[in-house]
């Protein structure tokens, strides 16, 4: 699964990177978890430019009777995601781009109580785009909240080491793809969620305190030296 993650590049370097007309005003997050807003990109029928938008993480389908089901939906297996009844019209219809620069996964240790967390990122610290979906919800007030989920695939040979799944980090090729809701064929959009190559991500160690969903500081992505 993908449970945690981090977004620490500025508004100017995101704009460049994803080319954005604008300029988006982030701050830099270093523990980003589930039910809080996470920076996306998405593109709609109406609107012919790309878009970054602050989305709440835990997919809320349009047809829930409440908003409690998103923390169930936080992620969205890519191998089930055109199937399964929360995920595939949004998987038909509405993609989005959720920005990352790493994420963090957990190893069992032989005292089973207690896990270390592991941050991945890439080797040169480039941000990237996790493959996403969103959905729009409205509550019996009439007030609109916009959501995402995360989709998970199969590790790659480095993340296995840690854990079974991983998030889908979406080639930059494919970024355009990904997000035109005119792009309907389940096949195309499948081929597009496979496991990144081991080769361009490196992992380390870091503090406990990661645990924590509300410990929100740069030492999150410190490297834990060996003691």
């Amino acid at each position: 699964m993908c449970g945690r993650f981090t977004q620490s590049k500025l508004g100017n370097a995101i704009a460049e990177i994803f080319q954005l007309t604008e300029v988006p005003a982030l701050t830099p997050r270093y523990n980003i978890a589930p039910t809080q807003s996470v920076a996306t990109i998405l593109k709609t029928v109406a609107l012919e430019e790309k878009q970054l938008k602050m989305l709440h993480w835990g997919l809320i389908p349009s047809w829930a009777k409440d908003r409690s089901i998103a923390v169930k939906l936080i992620n969205a297996r890519a191998e089930t995601v055109s199937i399964k009844p929360a995920f595939r019209s949004a998987f038909r219809q509405r993609r989005c781009l959720v920005l990352a620069d790493g994420f963090y996964e957990w190893q069992q240790q032989e005292n089973k109580t207690i896990k270390q967390p592991f941050y991945f990122r890439f080797r040169d610290e480039h941000p990237f785009a996790l493959a996403g979906l969103w959905e729009s919800w409205q509550d019996v007030t009439g007030k609109i909240i916009d959501s995402c989920t995360i989709l998970t695939t199969e590790a790659n040979k480095l993340v296995s080491s840690i854990h079974h799944r991983m998030p889908v980090i979406l080639n930059p090729a494919d970024y355009d793809l990904w997000l035109d809701p005119g792009v309907k064929k389940l096949e195309v959009l499948h081929n597009l969620l496979r496991p990144y190559p081991t080769d361009d991500l490196i992992s380390y160690p870091v503090t406990k305190a990661v645990n924590n969903a509300n410990y929100d500081s740069v030492s999150c992505i410190d490297r834990l030296e060996s003691s």
